[in-house]
């Protein structure tokens, strides 16, 4: 029964090769999540909690299949994302994914977001083989292909984003000490890490590190820490609650470092503003995408393009909210490795597409800031140029900084 059901099959195929059809061999493969249809697509974000100043990255995200949806989708299937609260708890994201893949079998997991909540679910991902993709998380980890092939960043890693402002700082300021505010899990960590390694033989320079637990209601007591520890520059690696607390604790206790803010937390909206503009004048972050409150743009293209976006499509939204640019630069380039992967729609195609990125220009990455991935590059992004906080806006300076990441 079984070989003479081959060979029907056969018999088909060959039948529409001689009527001249190549639909036949156009053939379409899928796996779980997928229908000529629909492609569903997993996230976790935290909509509550600590760390809900990022919702608006999946609000984004969500508003931009839905646009893409109602243009027909991708290669004409429409794209479902189911978005879930997960608090920045890693013990709620464990459960939330493991209903993603198992009940909902979703076709790739998409920008979950934070460290400790990746790292939750890092083996399981590799384990089932379900892509983990572009995760919302800077950490060096999610560059492993060897080790971990379904899992891929984004964003520039907080590992040589450190090194960067540890060289800086080195070049620039005389007799640093420094001061370190970190949160305290793999997120703070890596960057601490990567501070370490850019600051070489001179980690000496360091002269207080402060951690703070996510869930901590201010941080204004570490704040004070660093300032009787007679730092006069200060590395500050904490999400955006903290940081603008931190930001705002300094000015109020009159403690006037060079303040090195993580890239995390340069929203104007989320943190600038929140922390007073008069106590944030003068901060250094690593940039690789546009910021809206910058005039610099106004007469750029994909800026005038993402503004008349926003302005149809969330309204309601406030632009100087960096993390906006940042949910439609990411939702971009996750709709055009699905677009590469055409009728192939499996996870192992999917990410094969993802890895295969050169110098591709996304929607409002600065200048020169291009991806590129291959089988043994999974860090998509890694240039940045520095800024620095002058009135209400964020100022460039210097060059763009192209690392290697090792």
């Amino acid at each position: 029964m079984h070989t003479s059901r081959r060979g029907f099959v056969g018999g088909v195929s060959a039948l529409a090769l001689a009527s001249g059809s190549t639909s036949a061999f156009a053939q379409k493969k899928y796996d779980d999540g997928v229908t000529d249809t629909e492609i569903k697509i997993g996230n976790t974000n935290p909509y509550s909690g600590p760390a809900s100043a990022y919702a608006a990255i999946a609000k984004t995200i969500d508003t931009y299949f839905k646009v893409v949806n109602e243009a027909g989708g991708v290669n004409g299937r429409k794209i479902k994302f189911i978005s879930l609260d997960d608090g920045y708890n890693p013990s709620k994201t464990v459960e939330m994914v493991r209903q993603l893949v198992e009940q909902d079998k979703i076709f790739a997991l998409f920008q979950s977001l934070g460290t400790p909540c990746n790292t939750a679910i890092h083996k399981y991902m590799n384990q089932k083989k379900v892509p983990q993709l572009y995760v919302a998380t800077g950490a060096s980890k999610w560059g492993d292909p060897k080790n971990f092939p379904w899992t891929m960043g984004f964003q520039p890693d907080y590992h040589t984003e450190a090194v960067i402002y540890a060289k800086h700082i080195l070049a620039n300021i005389k007799d640093a000490k420094i001061g370190v505010l970190h949160q305290n899990d793999d997120y703070g960590r890596d960057y601490l890490g990567g501070f370490k390694e850019g600051l070489g033989k001179e980690t000496d320079r360091i002269v207080k590190v402060v951690t703070f637990e996510a869930t901590d209601p201010t941080v204004d007591s570490q704040i004070i820490q660093l300032k009787d520890s007679g730092a006069n520059v200060f590395f500050n690696v904490s999400g955006p609650k903290a940081a603008a607390q931190g930001i705002r604790k300094a000015a109020d206790i009159d403690w006037k470092p060079v303040h090195y803010l993580n890239n995390v937390s340069a929203s104007v909206a989320a943190v600038m503003k929140p922390a007073g503009f008069d106590n944030a004048q003068g901060i250094i972050t690593a940039a690789y995408i546009m910021d809206a409150t910058d005039k610099a743009w106004d007469d750029n293209a994909e800026m005038k393009e993402w503004r008349a976006w926003m302005d149809k499509n969330m309204p309601s939204a406030n632009k100087a909210d960096a993390n906006h640019i940042y949910g439609y630069a990411v939702a971009a380039l996750m709709t055009e490795t699905l677009k590469r992967c055409g009728n192939e729609m499996t996870r192992a195609n999917l990410m094969k597409q993802a890895a295969s990125f050169q110098k591709y220009r996304l929607p409002l990455l600065l200048p020169g800031i291009t991806v590129s991935t291959s089988p043994t590059d999974f860090y998509p992004i890694q240039a940045v140029q520095l800024q620095r906080f002058k009135g209400e806006t964020w100022e460039l300076f210097g060059e763009v900084m192209h690392a290697e990441s090792t």
